[in-house]
């Protein structure tokens, strides 16, 4: 906190952070369950121990302080609460690259925040530990040195003045130029958002259970897990998602909510009868879904296995937090509907110069809440361009019914959600533009029955070369993430442009369709 900022402020000021609810969680009822991973657990009071720890060792042992950045690299685990609450309680911000990128999507992540320590998992150390990091200095393996370094921490608490407004956490996400933002969420943004999701779905006392799933290292992911811990609740840490065990668990757990990505769905209803009738409907009240739009069908094979009542499905961006959520009484009344605006949120449907349309009219969706980002890591005009004045938006084209209701009509430009997952097709084409046979390349989302969509390529090869499709698929898997690798790539003799010379991608999908 800067001395100016704190003269404006009463003495009786206390941030919100995301620390601060576990501590408060801890003094409430310090021996009470709060986290379970596999046959892991930790209590308020060993929880809050260990952030201490993280946090103390992270000053002493690392020399670092107010305003620094690290990195995890990690799938779920317990690790991955205690180091963010640990950190950022001390005021470092945490970049959270996905455990599922190539050793150089995670180098131009960790250099471009300048984070100078890696927390990674065991089993991708040898990947990073070859990785000439600009900035990282220090490598901590989880499951490996990482409870030697913990102990060297003190088990007492901060005396950091962490402001609410200074980030905890710094998720990446592609833009179209195809180079990673860091968006920077604060604490303020997220611990309120925490307050709104609890009165809006219903679910985060400190009564309340819930089955974490989803990768922790994305915004929605890390904010479904840690709201129940920071009300003082329960939190069972699921690694890997395997639709029959994800029954199992909501009966063993006594789960009242989970949150879930469509594609979650699609598997659980493969199953067979005989397994999904292992479910028991005693505990869950709260299902949410999020990251991309359930299809109609979907939606009512869980309102017919699960009950009706308990389906939410939530819009929102990691840079605004959640914008709209559709209750369960409207989820089978309002097709392809995202709902009404979040608690302690406006949203406005503006037409091009800026003026608000009338109902049932299309036009661009901006949201005003207290959930916005900071705003994209050093990029201070990519930032002003998501907003208009302090409404801010994701580009996506919207209407709005007589009754208030959103309805999205097309996402972003050229995004593609494939299995929940954001993939910005500029960053793929980069990668295949750099292949010698490429002339030209443009990548776009088809529909896919059970990851939503997937990546097509259409690709112009240079005149006297030659490349096949299992060609630059392979250069792709080089330079990319497995859930970026197009599934299909088409040779096409030119890509269709306009007369500015800008590629027509609506015809590219409609080519698709056709």
């Amino acid at each position: 906190m800067t001395e100016t900022r704190a003269a404006e402020l009463p003495w009786t000021y206390r941030p919100v952070t995301l620390d601060a609810g576990v501590r408060a969680a801890f003094n409430r009822t310090p021996d009470k369950l709060a986290l379970r991973e596999t046959d892991r657990t930790l209590t308020y009071r060993a929880l809050v121990s260990r952030i201490n720890r993280v946090g103390s060792a992270a000053m002493g042992d690392l020399n670092l302080g107010l305003g620094d950045r690290a990195a995890i690299l990690a799938g779920n685990c317990l690790e991955y609460i205690e180091i963010m609450c640990g950190l950022s309680g001390v005021g470092i911000a945490v970049a959270t690259p996905s455990p599922r990128l190539t050793a150089a999507e995670v180098k131009l992540i960790c250099d471009d925040c300048g984070a100078r320590v890696l927390f990674v998992e065991r089993a991708l150390e040898d990947m990073v530990r070859a990785i000439p990091f600009g900035t990282v200095k220090r490598i901590i393996v989880i499951g490996g040195d990482y409870e030697d370094w913990l102990a060297k921490g003190r088990d007492t608490p901060p005396d950091i003045p962490v402001d609410e407004w200074q980030p905890f956490s710094i998720p990446y996400t592609s833009g179209t130029t195809g180079t990673p933002k860091g968006v920077t969420l604060p604490h303020r943004a997220r611990t309120l958002i925490f307050y709104a999701m609890a009165v809006e779905y219903g679910c985060y006392s400190p009564d309340d259970r819930a089955l974490a799933v989803a990768p922790l290292c994305h915004g929605a992911g890390f904010a479904f897990a840690m709201a129940p811990v920071y009300f003082g609740g329960y939190c069972e840490i699921i690694r890997r998602f395997e639709p029959d065990r994800i029954l199992d668990s909501l009966n063993a757990a006594a789960a009242s909510n989970i949150f879930l990505v469509p594609t979650h769905f699609h598997a659980m209803f493969a199953l067979e009868t005989s397994i999904l009738a292992r479910y028991r409907r005693d505990t869950l009240r709260t299902i949410i879904s999020n990251a991309a739009p359930l299809a109609q069908a979907t939606k009512q094979k869980i309102v017919d296995f699960f009950g009706s009542g308990l389906l939410h499905e939530t819009y929102g961006s990691t840079e605004s937090g959640i914008v709209c959520n559709l209750r369960p009484q409207d989820q089978l009344r309002k097709i392809k509907c995202v709902g009404l605006p979040f608690p302690n949120t406006e949203v406005r449907v503006l037409d091009a110069e800026g003026n608000e349309v009338g109902p049932d009219t299309v036009g661009e969706l901006f949201s005003r809440s207290p959930y916005h980002y900071n705003g994209y890591w050093g990029r201070a005009e990519e930032t002003r361009a998501t907003f208009r004045g302090d409404w801010f938006s994701a580009g996506d084209m919207a209407q709005r019914d007589s009754e208030g209701y959103i309805y999205l009509v097309d996402r972003k430009k050229d995004l593609v959600i494939s299995g929940g997952i954001n993939v910005y097709p500029r960053e793929i084409e980069e990668v295949l533009f750099a292949h010698p046979a490429v002339a030209e390349a443009a990548v776009i989302g088809v529909p896919d029955d059970y990851w939503g969509e997937v990546l097509k390529a259409f690709v112009v090869v240079r005149r006297d070369t030659s490349a096949s499709a299992d060609d630059l698929l392979a250069h792709c898997r080089s330079s990319l993430a497995g859930y970026k690798i197009p599934k299909t790539v088409e040779f096409i003799g030119a890509l269709p442009r306009n007369t500015a010379g800008k590629v027509l991608k609506t015809e590219l999908r409609a080519s698709v369709k056709g």
